[in-house]
């Protein structure tokens, strides 16, 4: 299906708005600086629904112009282009712009320090600067965190329980976008506190994964944590296959991941918090700004456990791990 055609066909779900919505002689413009619907269909359709069900309906209440953090499927991390795309939301002009990922965020600032921004699925937006602290943003930018560097000890916990005989933990980072140093530090607290080994393997796209998982070979890591990224998200067929070929028991960052063949992950919903930043956007289009309204933390977590995977390395699943997982494929 084309992109296009995908869009058009998620946003003929909508059904009649609430009477709370903007009439059409005031219809606002929303910017989207997100995943395509062909990348992530759920994510577009959470935004969407979101929004609906607040009584704002695309071509009805709302206008939404759309721009594209993915490409053909990957992960668009070119920070000239996505500041172009930034600046014509902007410019067109939009009301609110919803950003999703750190890059997409860091356009939008970088675009505009007057049109109010909402983060779809921010991480540390404090230690990056999109916001002053968390109960209190300032600025223009306001919205959803992932809570990204605070998982890491959870991910590695959980990976722990799974694989108990692991003592060399590999750790996949992307360095072409704005990597937060509070990923990798938490990391080797974590795994120095479990007396354990860290490998840090680095990539810049999804060409340089195949070497990556060479090198995890190579330095005999026997389980690996993949950090929660945009790239590793668009990508997540790829890393299924490159684990799975290597026998390699792999935490991730994304249920995502697990759903397209991972052995674990414990995050946040994303669709959740694009369904949420609704809720934000809503705020702002009512009079409220954004640098007053507190950025939210998820409060929802989930545990999935594919197990047809962990057959397919010769992996038992604890039953304790198991009784505690939200999701299992099977």
């Amino acid at each position: 299906m084309k992109r296009r055609d995908a869009l058009r066909a998620l946003g003929a779900a909508g059904v009649a708005a609430s009477a709370s919505a903007q009439s059409p002689e005031r219809r606002r413009r929303i910017g989207y600086l997100g995943p395509a619907a062909d990348a992530a269909p759920h994510l577009v359709r959470a935004f969407q629904d979101g929004l609906r069900e607040l009584g704002y309906i695309d071509g009805r209440t709302i206008a939404i112009d759309y721009r594209w953090t993915t490409r053909e499927g990957g992960l668009l991390v070119d920070p000239a282009e996505l500041l172009r795309q930034a600046r014509e939301l902007v410019a067109r002009p939009v009301d609110v712009l919803a950003a999703s990922v750190v890059p997409a965020i860091a356009a939008a600032q970088q675009a505009s320090e007057s049109v109010p921004i909402v983060m779809m699925n921010g991480s540390d937006p404090v230690e990056f600067g999109f916001v002053a602290s968390l109960a209190r943003p300032g600025g223009n930018i306001t919205g959803m965190t992932r809570l990204t560097s605070e998982l890491i000890g959870k991910n590695l916990q959980f990976l722990a329980e799974a694989v108990p005989s692991a003592r060399r933990i590999g750790l996949l980072l992307n360095t072409s976008g704005r990597l937060s140093p509070a990923v990798v530090r938490n990391a080797r607290q974590a795994v120095r506190a479990r007396g354990l080994a860290l490998q840090v393997v680095e990539v810049k796209d999804g060409s340089e994964l195949e070497a990556a998982f060479a090198a995890l070979k190579r330095e005999q890591a026997q389980a690996l944590l993949v950090t929660g990224d945009g790239l590793f998200f668009t990508q997540r067929a790829q890393l299924a296959e490159f684990a799975l070929a290597q026998r390699l028991p792999t935490m991730f960052a994304n249920t995502e991941n697990v759903e397209a063949g991972g052995l674990l992950a414990y995050s946040p919903s994303s669709a959740d918090n694009y369904r949420r930043a609704a809720v934000f956007i809503d705020k702002i289009l009512r009079g409220a700004k954004p640098g007053d309204i507190p950025v939210e933390q998820p409060t929802k977590f989930e545990l999935a456990v594919n197990l047809k995977t962990a057959a397919a390395i010769g992996l038992t699943i604890p039953g304790a791990l198991l009784l505690r997982a939200d999701r299992v494929v099977e």
